[in-house]
């Protein structure tokens, strides 16, 4: 660090070099990011000193943050959800551990999550002291519901299954956890961080979420497919009062108490999740997934013609594919099993995949 400081050209010209190592989203096709909406940008830009982590001195921000969760709640089919804004799925995923942990006292508490289940469910047990027991996958890569029986005992304190895949974009069978989590008396988490603003705008949607009776809480990520700006994740929870077990005496705030995991946190991301939203409505965000899902299809048919066959059918957009090569200058990503990934974000647009499919035809010409 320089002891005088440094000019301000001087300073945005080394900015810039940084800046220029970084991709880009033109050629990526292996994030479940993308860049933000316009609209979100341009919230976020009038937001950018706020702080939740003290919601008193910024009561408007914190009203915005009340309307997400009630947007996102009534998304889940519960308007009345409890939930606060997260930095995104792996703090959600933290605090729904938390609350399970904090609501069944055991001596060696479990949970039991599906092998597919993000890497951030075995740093919540690393955090928090509990075992983790996972549960294989069928054929399709969803959790096989009748493995779980012999894992789930009376010191499992949480039962996960995720709506939207990481790697292969399934969803698990959560209509059949709910009835196994209500008949076990265990505490039902779905991870939904990608999958729970994509499957609530499918022609067909599957069953997920707080329609479900014994889904107690739902992970869900507005910087995914909702376009938001980073950090902007959601934590719902059924019953509000399930946050109350979290709170810790905060005397010198404007509140006096606090159940989120973080302290300071960014009101910014939030003004700009609430924005797309309001922009977009229930028809833009459908408009938007209908475009995603059609470009992933006409990717699986093009990989199929040049026969590299998908991995799985997926329920939400993104693409597997038995193949163990790519073209220069495309980034894709590999899953644990092998195969080529490809998430259809809505900046992997028709002619982004066109071209795509153009570079792998040359591979093998």
């Amino acid at each position: 660090m320089r002891e005088y400081g440094c000019p301000e050209e001087e300073l945005f010209s080394f900015l810039s070099l940084s800046r220029r190592e970084d991709l880009g989203y033109q050629n990526i096709l292996s994030s479940m990011c993308t860049p933000p909406h316009p609209v979100a940008a341009r919230a976020h830009a009038m937001f950018l000193e706020t702080n939740l982590g003290d919601p008193g001195l910024f009561p408007g921000t914190a009203a915005l943050e009340r309307l997400l969760v009630r947007r996102l709640g009534a998304l889940m089919h519960l308007p009345e959800a409890g939930g606060y804004a997260t930095s995104g799925g792996t703090e959600s995923n933290i605090q729904a551990f938390r609350i399970a942990k904090k609501r069944k006292p055991v001596k060696s508490p479990n949970v039991v999550v599906p092998e597919s289940g993000h890497f951030s469910f075995q740093k919540a047990c690393d955090i928090l002291g509990l075992e983790i027991r996972t549960v294989p996958l069928d054929a399709e890569f969803r959790m096989d519901v009748e493995a779980i029986d012999g894992l789930v005992d009376n010191n499992t304190v949480a039962l996960v299954g995720v709506a939207g895949t990481t790697e292969y974009g399934v969803v698990d069978p959560i209509a059949r956890l709910s009835e196994i989590a209500l008949d076990r008396e265990v505490f039902l988490h779905v991870d939904a961080a990608f999958g729970g603003m994509v499957v609530p705008f499918l022609d067909r949607p599957i069953p997920f979420d707080f329609r479900l009776p014994g889904v107690n809480s739902i992970s869900i990520d507005p910087h995914k497919m909702g376009m938001s700006t980073i950090p902007a994740g959601c934590l719902l929870v059924r019953d509000p009062e399930y946050f109350s077990s979290l709170n810790v005496d905060t005397p010198y705030l404007t509140v006096k108490q606090e159940y989120t995991l973080a302290g300071t946190r960014p009101g910014a991301s939030v003004a700009a999740a609430v924005a797309v939203l309001e922009y977009l409505g229930m028809d833009g965000m459908r408009a938007v997934v209908a475009g995603c899902m059609e470009n992933a299809r006409r990717l699986i048919e093009g990989m199929e013609t040049l026969g590299y066959p998908r991995a799985v059918t997926p329920d939400v957009n993104v693409a597997t594919f038995s193949c163990d090569r790519a073209p220069a200058g495309w980034r894709v990503s590999r899953t644990r099993a092998g195969d080529m990934r490809i998430i259809c974000m809505p900046h992997v647009t028709r002619d982004v995949v066109e071209a795509f499919l153009g570079d792998m035809s040359d591979l093998d010409a």
